[in-house]
C-alpha cells in the first residue's frame, strides 16, 4: 500500500494542478472487468449501468471491453448526452419508471443525431403500474412513433413493480391490445435483497429460489398465454454487482444482467459476494497545512493532551472514507466541511503540505458527479483526463 499511494503521490504533485481528483487506476479496472467476464455464462449479455460509471470514456472503455453494446440509464439528462453519442446497435434499458413527462421532455428535446441511434427501437422503457403503461401508450400516440415497454416485477425486494400474475396479465393484455403504438420487450427484476438479508429472516439460497421461481412464472405466462408477444429477443434483466455471481448456471431466468459499481468497487460493495474485486476508484485530495498537534478553538491550553498530528485538506465531506495515508480520519471536534477539513493522523506519520490525502468513495454514482473530470491512471501515471456526462 505504501509503495502504491507513494507512487500516486508523487504523480499527482508533479500534475498540472493541484485540487481535489477523482482517479480510477485502469489495471485495476481490467482485473475487475476479467473477474465480471468469468462469472458470465454464454448465453446471457453484460450491461453496462451509467450511473455508476457517469463518464463517457469509462463507459465506452468498459462496453470495448466487455463487448457489450447494452446500457442502463437511470438519468434523463445521461440518456439525452448518450442520444447524441451512441450507434445503431446499442441498446438501451431505463432502469426505473420515468415520470411520463421527463419522457416526453426527451423525446421533444432531442439531440443533433449522430451513429445512426434510434431514440425510439432502441431505448426499452421501464414500466411498473397500469397507469404508466397509458401513459406511454398515449405518449406514442402523441408522437406517432412506436415504444418499447419492459415490465418491472417484483422478485422479493418489494420497491415496487408487479408482484402477482393476476396483474401482470392484465398489463400484458393492455399491451398486446395496443401493438400499434407500444411493444413488449421484456422483463426486469431487481434483487440485491437476496444477498443483503439477514439469514435469520432468510437464506440466500431460499431468497434466490423465490426469486428466480417468480421470475420464471411470469416469462411461462407469457409465453403460455400471450404468444404474440413472445419473441426470442426479449430482455429478461435483472442482478447487479451484489448477485452476479449467483446467475452463473443455466438455472437462472435472466439473460441480461446490468451491473457497475463492482468495475470500480466503491466501499458499499465491500461484501463477500464481490471479495474477489479490488478498489480502483479513489479521491485524492492535498494537504493546505500541517501541524505538530491538534489545536481547538478556546481548547489552545489543552493542546498537549491531542497528541495526534493534525492537518487541513483542499476540501472534504465527501460520501467517503479515509484510505491512506494509514489511521488518518476527520477530526470530529473541529467538525465537517466541504471547504477545508481538519484531519489527524499518527505523530510518526510524514505528511507534508502539498502532499496529498487518499479516500475511497462510498458510492460512485453520487461522488464521481462532484469532481469535473476522471484523471485515469495507468502504471502509476495519469492519462488524458475523461469527462462526466452532463447532469442537466
Amino acid at each position: 500500500m505504501d509503495a502504491y499511494f507513494k507512487t500516486l503521490n508523487k504523480e499527482l504533485k508533479n500534475y498540472q494542478r493541484a485540487i481535489p481528483c477523482l482517479l480510477v487506476d485502469l489495471d485495476i479496472l481490467d482485473e475487475n472487468i476479467n473477474e465480471v467476464l468469468s462469472n458470465f455464462r454464454k448465453n446471457s449479455s453484460l450491461r453496462v449501468v451509467v450511473k455508476s460509471l457517469p463518464a463517457v470514456q469509462l463507459i465506452e472503455y468498459i462496453l470495448q471491453k466487455t463487448n457489450s453494446n447494452k446500457l442502463m440509464v437511470f438519468h434523463q439528462p445521461f440518456l439525452t448526452d448518450l442520444a447524441s453519442r451512441l450507434h445503431n446497435k446499442s441498446d438501451v434499458l431505463i432502469g426505473k419508471p420515468m415520470p411520463i413527462k421527463t419522457a416526453e421532455y426527451f423525446y421533444n428535446n432531442l439531440p443533433q443525431q449522430h451513429n445512426k441511434f434510434n431514440p425510439f427501437t432502441q431505448i426499452q422503457w421501464l414500466v411498473d403500474t397500469e397507469k404508466r403503461i397509458e401513459e406511454y401508450i398515449d405518449l406514442a400516440k402523441q408522437l406517432n412513433q412506436k415504444l418499447r415497454l419492459n415490465i418491472e416485477i417484483d422478485v422479493g425486494l418489494h420497491r415496487g413493480g408487479f408482484s402477482s400474475l393476476k396483474s401482470l396479465e392484465k398489463e400484458l393484455s393492455l399491451i398486446e391490445n395496443n401493438q400499434d403504438f407500444v411493444a413488449f420487450s421484456g422483463f426486469m427484476g431487481y434483487d440485491p435483497h437476496v444477498v443483503k438479508l439477514p439469514k435469520i429472516i432468510r437464506s440466500q439460497k431460499k431468497a434466490l429460489q423465490l426469486a428466480n421461481q417468480f421470475y420464471k412464472e411470469c416469462q411461462t405466462l407469457v409465453l403460455n398465454d400471450f404468444p404474440e408477444l413472445w419473441n426470442k429477443n426479449l430482455t429478461f434483466n435483472g442482478a447487479g454487482s451484489p448477485t452476479l455471481n449467483l446467475h452463473k448456471t443455466s438455472s437462472s431466468p435472466i439473460n441480461d444482467i446490468a451491473i457497475g459499481s463492482c468495475f470500480v468497487k466503491p466501499t458499499t460493495f465491500d461484501i463477500p459476494s464481490l471479495k474477489k474485486y479490488k478498489p480502483a476508484t479513489f479521491i485524492a485530495t492535498p494537504v493546505l497545512k500541517t501541524f505538530s498537534n491538534t489545536t481547538l478553538p478556546g481548547l489552545e491550553k489543552l493542546k498537549q493532551i491531542f497528541t495526534k498530528k493534525s492537518a487541513f485538506i483542499y476540501g472534504g465531506f465527501w460520501k467517503a472514507d479515509y484510505h491512506y495515508p494509514k489511521n488518518t480520519k476527520q477530526n470530529n471536534l473541529f467538525g465537517a466541511s466541504t471547504n477545508q477539513t481538519m484531519i489527524n493522523i499518527p505523530k510518526n506519520t510524514s505528511l507534508q503540505v502539498d502532499d496529498f490525502v487518499f479516500l475511497r468513495p462510498h458510492q460512485s454514482e453520487f461522488v464521481f458527479l462532484q469532481f469535473g473530470e476522471i484523471l485515469p491512471v495507468r502504471d502509476g501515471k495519469i492519462q488524458q483526463p475523461w469527462q462526466l456526462l452532463k447532469n442537466t
